[in-house]
């Protein structure tokens, strides 16, 4: 995966909910063409900003012994814009229980406690030989660099 749409994670409840945050920043090059003059973070990076968020949740559930895979955006609903200077918060919750075959999540994304966007995604879990040969590693939020943005776990 490329690019990163989270900065940190600022609370994680296991095969529950995780919460993480974005700061906006003039230095994103995205920035700078959408809308010129006008700066806007776009919806669909806010997007993927809830999939990394959820996607770990999933992940973490299953022990990461699966690639989870984004399948469908059930519903994205946007309410407010969201500017250079802003810092987003994504809360994400899984729905029932994490399956073999995917899971299912809400979230939402604040600014300032005011409501930005509903966001409900569905994931797919593949095996790791099968993610591999049909997909690509590269296409997968769980590679060692997004796991940076986790909370440290205390040793036991």
């Amino acid at each position: 995966m490329r690019w990163i749409w989270i900065d940190k994670f600022v609370e994680f409840e296991s095969r529950k909910r995780a919460v993480a945050i974005k700061n906006v920043t003039m230095a994103e090059d995205h920035l700078h063409d959408h809308f010129p003059g006008c700066p806007i973070h776009p919806p669909t990076l806010m997007i993927e900003g809830m999939a990394q968020t959820a996607g770990i949740l999933v992940g973490e559930a299953l022990k990461y012994e699966k690639n989870v895979l984004l399948a469908k955006i059930v519903k994205a609903q946007f309410h407010a814009h969201v500017e250079p200077g802003d810092q987003i918060r994504f809360e994400a919750w899984i729905l029932g229980e994490v399956q073999p075959e995917g899971a299912s999540i809400e979230g939402r994304i604040t600014k300032d406690g005011q409501l930005v966007a509903e966001i409900g995604i569905l994931f797919a879990h593949l095996d790791r030989e099968r993610a591999l040969a049909e997909v690509g590693q590269e296409n997968f939020v769980f590679s060692g660099e997004i796991l940076r943005v986790l909370p440290r776990q205390a040793p036991e």
